[in-house]
């Protein structure tokens, strides 16, 4: 079973993606932050992580880069409230699989995670 990292200082967005990624058949793991998504992915090492890009502390920006120095292959899809287009390109640039504003379009995440896990699993 595919694991998903989803991080997010907002509980009800945090509850929304848990119930819709369990039900698709995925184990979902959550972080309310970023040094605990860090801390979660040293230690469960998920197939794709969900990450918010604005949150206090460690904004998702940097928490991307850290996913980096930790493992350069794992899928990040970033998630934010504001559809911040330099934002945007900067977590491409680090290498986030895509960049999904809220309210979330189910479906298209849906494919997204699809595809980014199916990938993954793969190698």
């Amino acid at each position: 079973m595919a694991k998903v990292l989803v991080v997010d200082d907002e509980p009800e967005a945090v509850e929304l993606l848990v119930e819709f990624l369990s039900s698709k058949g995925y184990e979902v793991l959550t972080a309310g932050g970023g040094e605990e998504a860090l801390q979660r992915v040293k230690e469960d090492r998920p197939h794709l992580v969900l990450l918010d890009i604005r949150m206090p502390k460690m904004n998702g920006i940097e928490v991307l880069r850290r996913i980096r120095e930790i493992d350069p292959e794992m899928g990040v899809i970033m998630v934010t409230a504001v559809n911040e287009e330099d934002m945007g390109r900067k977590a491409l640039e680090l290498g986030a699989f895509d960049y999904i504003v809220k309210p979330l379009d189910l479906k298209y995440l849906e494919r997204s995670v699809w595809y980014k896990v199916t990938t993954m699993l793969l190698k």
